[in-house]
C-alpha cells in the first residue's frame, strides 16, 4: 500500500510547487518564452511603424508640438517631386542588379564549397568575414579604396597595365561609376549570407538523386538545371526575399560612400526619406517617402512566399 501511494503523493507535491502550473503547461510556457521576442519586435519595429503611418498623414515637422491630419497630401506631394522619382528609379535599379549578381555569385560559391578540398574551412571563414565585420567599418574601408586621389584599386590597375597612364577613374565622382561602386560594396556585404543559405540548401539534397541521374547519363548542366535548381528553388527564393528587403532598406552604404551623390545619381528611397525627414526637418514627408516602400516590399514578400510554397508542393 505504501509503495502504491508514493506516485500519488509525489504528484500532489509537484502540483503544490511554486509556479509549477506555469512550467507544466506547454501553452503558457510557450507564451512566456516568446514574450520577450514579441515585446522586442513591438517596441523597436511596431511602435516606429505606427508612428510613421501617423506622421505620413499629418503635417508634423521638427520643432512643432502640434500637427494636423492632411490625408494623402504628403503622398501626392512626394510623388510629384522629381527627386523622389529619381530615388525610386535608383532603388529599383540598385536592388535588381545587386540581387542578380548576389544570386549568381552565391550559387557559384555554394557549388564550390559543397565540394571537398584542402583549406575548405579557411575559405568558408574568409567568405563570412564581410558579414561578420561591422558594416560601418567595412564601408569606411571601401571609401578609402575608392578615394579619388589615394585609391589603391586605381594604383594596382595602373601598375598592372590595365589602366593607362592618363586614366584615373573617380569612382564616387561620376554618376555611373558611383552606382557601380555602391552595387559592388553591397554585393560584397550580402554575398556571405546568400552563400550560406544556398549552401544549406545544397547539402539538404539527397546524394542518391544525384547518383541516380549520373547513372542515367545526365551531364553536369542537365543535373544543375533539372535537379539542383528546381529542388533548391524554395530556399533560393527565401534568400532572394531577404536580399531584396535588406537591399531596398539599406542606408549605411549610401550615407558613408556617396550621401546620394553625385547629382542624386545614387539617392535611394531610404536615404531620401532620411534627408527629407531628419536633415530638412519635414517629418511628414520623410515618413511618407519611407512608407512608400512598405506596400512594394509586402507585395514582393507575398509573391515570393507563394511561389516558394508552390515549388515545395510540386
Amino acid at each position: 500500500m505504501d509503495a502504491a501511494a508514493k506516485p500519488e503523493e509525489m504528484l500532489v507535491i509537484d502540483r503544490r510547487k511554486p509556479l509549477g502550473f506555469f512550467f507544466d503547461n506547454e501553452k503558457i510556457l510557450g507564451s512566456l518564452m516568446i514574450a520577450p521576442a514579441l515585446l522586442y519586435v513591438l517596441a523597436l519595429v511596431g511602435f516606429p511603424l505606427v508612428m510613421a503611418f501617423v506622421y505620413s498623414f499629418s503635417d508634423v515637422s521638427v520643432g512643432r508640438v502640434d500637427y494636423h491630419f492632411v490625408g494623402l497630401q504628403n503622398l501626392k506631394r512626394i510623388v510629384a517631386n522629381v527627386e523622389f522619382r529619381i530615388a525610386l528609379k535608383n532603388t529599383l535599379l540598385f536592388t535588381a542588379v545587386s540581387m542578380l549578381i548576389v544570386l549568381v555569385l552565391a550559387k557559384i560559391l555554394a557549388l564550390l564549397l559543397v565540394k571537398k578540398f584542402k583549406g575548405k574551412f579557411l575559405v568558408r571563414a574568409l567568405i563570412l568575414m564581410p558579414y561578420v565585420a561591422p558594416i560601418s567599418l567595412g564601408v569606411i574601408g571601401w571609401l578609402w579604396m575608392l578615394d579619388s586621389i589615394y585609391s589603391p584599386i586605381n594604383w594596382l590597375m595602373r601598375e598592372s597595365g590595365l589602366f593607362g597612364p592618363d586614366f584615373w577613374p573617380m569612382w564616387l565622382g561620376k554618376p555611373q561609376l558611383a552606382m557601380a561602386a555602391i552595387i559592388t560594396v553591397h554585393v560584397w556585404r550580402m554575398l556571405p549570407l546568400a552563400t550560406v543559405i544556398i549552401l544549406a540548401g545544397l547539402t539538404s539534397i539527397s546524394q542518391d538523386i544525384q547518383d541516380a541521374a549520373l547513372v542515367d547519363g545526365a551531364g553536369y548542366f542537365r543535373r544543375l538545371f533539372q535537379i539542383t535548381i528546381p529542388m533548391m528553388l524554395p530556399i533560393m527564393l527565401v534568400a532572394v526575399l531577404f536580399g531584396i528587403v535588406f537591399t531596398a532598406t539599406d542606408i549605411i552604404i549610401i550615407l558613408v560612400l556617396t550621401r546620394g551623390g553625385p547629382y542624386d545619381s545614387t539617392q535611394v528611397l531610404v536615404s531620401q526619406a532620411f534627408y527629407t525627414g531628419i536633415d530638412a526637418g519635414d517629418l511628414a514627408g520623410g515618413a511618407a517617402t519611407a512608407l512608400f516602400l512598405f506596400p512594394l516590399l509586402a507585395a514582393v514578400a507575398i509573391a515570393m512566399l507563394l511561389i516558394a510554397r508552390r515549388a515545395e508542393v510540386t
